[in-house]
């Protein structure tokens, strides 16, 4: 007999919200409705119901996770596939009247809320947890992501920047859904004014403001307080978490990352997608 707890889940109910692009500046409507499918799918309600799957070989990097299908995209998808992966929920429709996620208060918080508030039901499925079979290694430069077998997810991550505000941060922790929800989920994504301009002129950051975006001038941080002392690092874990959830399914593994970032969390999303094995139930630890 399969394990209650080995079970893939969906929403108990439809969960609604909307907000402005942060890159588009557009204002969106989504819906999240329970599924039975067994994945998680994109539908454009603006493009005739087309849908746009979560796949790492349909993904791309544009100063946040985008997904691109036959003749759709959508864009700014990795605080809303990490909440869904953290809190369990395997399968779900995700119909939006726009091409962006909105970036709401610039972090997982109110995802993390609405996914618990409509609460969970069980699917007739077996729920696939993916276990790293050997190490893997990716640099880019002073860049680099490494993967090692380990019973659960495991992550630890530092970041550097030259600015006063930032400086060198770095964070370990083993992730669930309650230290998910907790230390991570909360951090907000955070921008330079100095890009501003120039991020603008290729068509992004046009619905970043203050009240959705962490900024820095060349001083310090224009909107304080800060949720945490260290958010610049926790946020930069929710977007790998957000990057991983393109898997389609848990992943158990220690991940160690050093200055990432979106590209590189990709490649090796790809990497363990082209090599990835599956185990159901999990092998024991």
């Amino acid at each position: 007999m399969v394990p209650v707890s080995e079970r893939m889940h969906t929403l108990g109910a439809s969960v609604e919200f909307s907000g402005v692009g942060a890159h588009t500046g557009r204002v969106v409507r989504v819906v999240i409705n329970p599924s039975d499918a067994g994945r998680v799918v994109f539908r454009r309600r603006d493009l005739d119901g087309l849908g746009v799957e979560v796949d790492p070989e349909r993904a791309e990097t544009q100063s946040c996770t985008l997904l691109a299908g036959e003749g759709a995209c959508v864009r700014t998808v990795e605080h809303l596939l990490a909440s869904l992966l953290m809190c369990g929920v395997d399968s779900a429709e995700v119909t939006l009247d726009g091409e962006e996620v909105p970036i709401l208060d610039g972090s997982a918080s109110p995802f993390v809320e609405a996914v618990e508030g409509a609460g969970r039901r069980p699917l007739r499925r077996d729920r696939r947890v993916l276990v790293l079979a050997k190490a893997l290694f990716l640099d880019d430069g002073a860049a680099s992501i490494s993967l090692e077998p380990a019973p659960d997810l495991e992550v630890s991550y530092l970041i550097e920047y030259p600015h006063p505000a930032i400086g060198r941060q770095e964070m370990s922790l083993r992730l669930d859904g309650k230290s998910f929800k907790e230390r991570i989920a909360p951090a907000r994504t955070f921008g330079f004014l100095k890009d501003v301009s120039k991020l603008k002129a290729l068509g992004r950051a046009r619905g970043s403001s203050l009240e959705n975006t962490v900024a820095l001038d060349d001083t310090g941080v224009v909107n304080p307080p800060l949720r945490f002392p260290d958010e610049f690092v926790r946020h930069k874990i929710l977007d790998l978490v957000g990057d991983l959830a393109l898997l389609g399914a848990p992943l158990r593994a220690r991940v160690r990352a050093l200055r990432a970032g979106h590209a590189l969390h990709l490649r090796a999303v790809r990497a363990l997608q082209r090599g990835r094995e599956e185990f159901f139930p999990p092998p024991a630890a």
